[in-house]
C-alpha cells in the first residue's frame, strides 16, 4: 500500500514528539519501522451489525421503472462535481460501463420565491448496454446557500494570518474554517433553504426520467402529469456524508409531510386521484440511505423531537392501526463510521425508536470501518489521521462494494467477505 500523505503527517508528528523527549535515536527507529509497516500491512478493520442486505445491485434488474440514486454532500465548501470518484468506482463495481451522454445540470430555486437559489443538481446517466441494466446517478451541491455567511471567515485564511501559523496548523485551521460552521447555520437560519434544496432535488429526481430532465436550466419542480408513475415503479437510493445525512432524514420527513398539502399548490389538471395515487406510492416504498461519516447522534442534540416516536408497531406493520398513514414502507438505514474519524458515530441502541419519526419504519444497520490505515509499531498503536478519516469513505473499495452488492447473502462482493466481519441482528 503506498504511503499518503495523510500518514506522512502522523508519522512525522510521532517524530517530533519522541525528539522533544531526547529519544531522536528511538523517533528515527520508530519512524523507520513505521514506513516499513505502513508501506506492507493493511490493519484497516471492517465489522457490520444488521439484518444481512443485498444493496442496489438486484435493484437494476427491476423490468419496470428505474433506480435513481441522490447524494448529499456534508460539511465543507463543494463545487459540482464532487462525486465523480464515487459515482466512477460505483458504476465500475456494478458494471456500468456506459453513459447516456455527459451529464445534465440543474440550478435550483424555490418555488415560493423564484429569486432565491438553493444549489445545483447534476444528474448522470449510467448503463449497461448488454445487459440493459441501468441508474440514474443525482449530485446535490447545496454548500452555496452557506458559503456567504462562512465568508466572514476568510480573513482567518488570509495571507495576513496563515503565515503566522505552523503549516500543520494552519492546515487543520482552514479546514475547520470551511467544516465547522455548516451544522450551526443548517441548525439556524440556513436550515429551512438546505431542506428546500433537497426537496427540489427530490422532485426532479422522482418526477422526471432521465431522458425528460432539462439541462443547463434554472427552475424550480413541481412535477408532472406522470409523476405517479415514477413513482410507483421507481426506487429510490440515498447516500449522504455527514451533514448530509441529517439533511436527508430531514429532508425525506418534510417531503412525506408536504405531499399530503401539495395538492392545493398545484394547476387543477394535475390535482385528483392521480395525485393521491402518487402519495400511496411514496408509503409503499423501501428506501435505502447509505450514511457516510454518520453524524446523526451528534446533530440531534439540542433539537426537538419529531412529532411521532416511540410507535414504530403502531405504523409499520400491515395490521397495525396507522399503517396508511406511515410515510414509507421502511427506511433502510446503513450507518457508516470510522473508529479514528472524529466526527462520526455508529447508532446506538434506542435510537431509532426515540429520535427519528415512527412513520419512516426505520431499520438500522451500523458499519464499523477503517478507511485510513491505523499505524502500530513496537506498542505504539491507535495513530490515525482523522481528517482523512472523516473524508475517505467514498474512496475505499470495501465502501463501495457493500453499497452495489450488501453484506450477508449470496451476492455480496468477495472483497467484503474475505476483509468483513458480519454480525446477524435480528430487528
Amino acid at each position: 500500500m503506498p504511503l499518503n500523505f495523510g500518514t506522512l503527517h502522523q508519522i512525522l508528528v510521532l517524530a517530533i514528539c519522541l525528539s522533544l523527549s531526547a529519544c531522536g535515536s528511538i523517533s528515527k527507529g520508530v519512524t523507520e519501522a513505521l514506513l516499513e509497516k505502513s508501506s506492507t500491512e493493511d490493519n484497516k478493520q471492517c465489522q457490520v451489525w444488521g439484518k444481512p442486505f443485498s444493496g442496489i445491485e438486484p435493484l437494476l434488474d427491476k423490468p419496470i421503472g428505474r433506480v435513481k440514486m441522490l447524494m448529499v454532500h456534508g460539511v465543507g465548501d463543494h463545487i459540482p462535481g464532487y462525486s465523480s470518484e464515487f459515482m466512477e468506482k460505483l458504476a465500475k463495481e456494478l458494471g456500468l460501463n456506459s453513459r447516456l451522454g455527459l451529464y445534465k445540470d440543474i440550478t435550483l430555486f424555490s418555488p415560493a420565491n423564484p429569486e432565491q437559489k438553493l444549489g445545483s443538481l447534476r444528474a448522470t446517466h449510467l448503463l449497461n448496454e448488454q445487459t440493459g441494466q441501468k441508474l440514474t446517478f443525482y449530485e446535490l451541491t447545496w454548500s452555496g446557500i452557506t458559503r456567504e455567511a462562512k465568508a466572514m471567515l476568510a480573513f482567518d485564511n488570509s495571507g495576513e494570518n496563515d503565515f503566522r501559523r505552523a503549516q500543520i496548523n494552519d492546515m487543520l485551521k482552514k479546514f475547520s474554517n470551511d467544516t465547522s460552521p455548516d451544522p450551526f447555520l443548517y441548525l439556524g437560519n440556513n436550515r429551512e433553504q438546505i431542506l428546500q434544496s433537497f426537496t427540489q432535488a427530490f422532485c426532479w429526481m422522482s418526477a422526471f426520467d432521465w431522458e425528460d430532465l432539462p439541462d443547463n436550466v434554472a427552475q424550480s419542480c413541481i412535477g408532472d402529469q406522470n409523476s405517479d408513475s415514477h413513482v410507483i415503479h421507481d426506487e429510490y437510493v440515498f447516500v449522504s456524508h455527514s451533514l448530509g445525512s441529517r439533511i436527508t432524514i430531514d429532508g425525506l420527513q418534510r417531503v412525506a409531510a408536504i405531499l399530503p398539502k401539495l395538492e392545493r399548490y398545484l394547476p387543477e389538471d394535475k390535482k385528483g386521484a392521480s395525485f393521491s395515487n402518487r402519495i400511496e406510492a411514496f408509503r409503499n416504498k423501501r428506501i435505502k440511505l447509505f450514511m457516510l461519516s454518520n453524524q446523526l447522534p451528534m446533530l440531534q442534540m439540542g433539537r426537538e423531537l419529531p412529532d411521532i416516536t416511540g410507535r414504530k408497531a403502531d405504523y409499520c406493520e400491515p395490521h397495525s392501526p396507522d399503517f396508511k398513514q406511515r410515510m414509507v414502507s421502511e427506511t433502510e438505514i446503513y450507518a457508516f463510521s470510522d473508529p479514528n474519524d472524529l466526527l462520526s458515530y455508529s447508532i446506538p441502541k434506542g435510537f431509532a425508536g426515540k429520535y427519528l419519526d415512527s412513520r419512516l419504519c426505520p431499520t438500522i444497520t451500523n458499519i464499523n470501518i477503517n478507511v485510513t490505515n491505523v499505524l502500530d509499531a513496537f506498542g505504539i498503536s491507535n495513530f490515525a489521521n482523522p481528517v482523512e478519516a472523516h473524508v475517505a469513505y467514498d474512496q475505499d473499495d470495501r465502501v463501495i462494494a457493500l453499497i452495489a452488492r450488501g453484506m450477508g447473502t449470496k451476492g455480496s462482493d468477495p472483497l467484503v467477505q474475505q476483509k468483513c466481519e458480519f454480525t446477524k441482528i435480528n430487528q
